[in-house]
């Protein structure tokens, strides 16, 4: 085998390698985030489950007086919707696939005659949709690994001051929601006006004991409650991509570090057979050689 070739694959080989010390570092790290970002759902999933169920409550108690905070509007003229992604990549489909439901939903609504205002949450949504030609009114990050109810907070007062002063009829939530370790799926959800949430079928009961009365009045405290909601229901979803996003890279930096040691093996395999060709011709040579002088004599 000629020096050159020889030199190029050892070239590649050292490549993959140093590849693949990479990915598996990435992928150990991902690994040990899994952990405290399911442990973190666990913890937020009491107040959220309260909070959901105080708003039935409130509901059930005065239809009314709830509709005007929970009822669909016959027309959107403008909606609001807001992507959840990551800020980084290597991670398999994560961000693509919350990123393409969001621009379908965006088209999807100007389709049906509604102004779309697209807030982003992660660098990665934002260089998205500017490729693709949708503008995004605000993009957030710098909290994807680790969101912080401050978070949550900053992203819904931002998303709900249009709906406050009338500026907007809906507000979307596209994110990828954690079901389980092995499930990860991106859904939508209808932030405002606030949609009356499935309770866990967790053994909790679902509705409040006895006689239950309301101060103040249960159109005004939804008005208060209404904000808090919406901030749980942000945070949960941050909390819950969060996992997603550390369970997806685990998975794609794991497959990486196989296809690495994979390739490794296969230029290694050929150079070791390039350098067997050779060697047996270069025998094969000087016993021809030989063979030559011998027949000379």
């Amino acid at each position: 085998m000629a020096g050159g070739q020889e030199r190029i694959l050892r070239r590649r080989i050292k490549s993959v390698q140093s590849t693949r010390k990479i990915t598996k570092a990435m992928e150990l790290i991902a690994a040990s985030q899994i952990s405290r970002s399911q442990a973190r759902i666990v913890a937020n999933r009491p107040y959220r489950n309260g909070m959901r169920r105080i708003i039935v409550e409130a509901a059930k108690a005065d239809p009314a007086g709830a509709a005007k905070l929970l009822a669909m509007p016959e027309h959107v003229e403008s909606a609001i919707v807001l992507v959840l992604t990551g800020d980084r990549g290597l991670s398999g489909a994560y961000n693509s696939s919350a990123m393409r439901a969001g621009e379908r939903l965006v088209r999807k609504l100007e389709g049906e005659g509604s102004a779309v205002r697209l807030y982003s949450v992660g660098k990665k949504a934002g260089a998205f949709y500017r490729f693709r030609g949708i503008d995004v009114a605000e993009g957030f990050v710098g909290m994807s690994d680790r969101p912080t109810f401050d978070d949550a907070r900053r992203i819904a007062a931002t998303v709900a001051a249009p709906f406050i002063a009338g500026e907007a009829q809906l507000v979307l939530l596209v994110s990828t929601r954690f079901l389980s370790a092995a499930t990860q799926s991106v859904e939508l959800e209808q932030l405002l006006p606030l949609s009356l949430p499935a309770l866990p079928d967790d053994g909790t009961p679902t509705a409040l004991k006895g006689y239950t009365e309301f101060e103040p009045e249960v159109e005004q405290l939804l008005i208060t409650l209404a904000p808090k909601a919406l901030e749980s229901e942000i945070f949960s979803a941050l909390l819950e991509g969060a996992a997603s996003f550390h369970i997806s890279q685990q998975r794609a930096m794991a497959a990486a570090t196989d296809n690495a040691d994979e390739l490794g093996q296969n230029l290694s395999r050929i150079m070791n057979r390039a350098r067997q060709d050779s060697i047996t011709t270069e025998i094969m040579e000087i016993v021809g050689g030989a063979e030559a002088l011998r027949s000379r004599k």
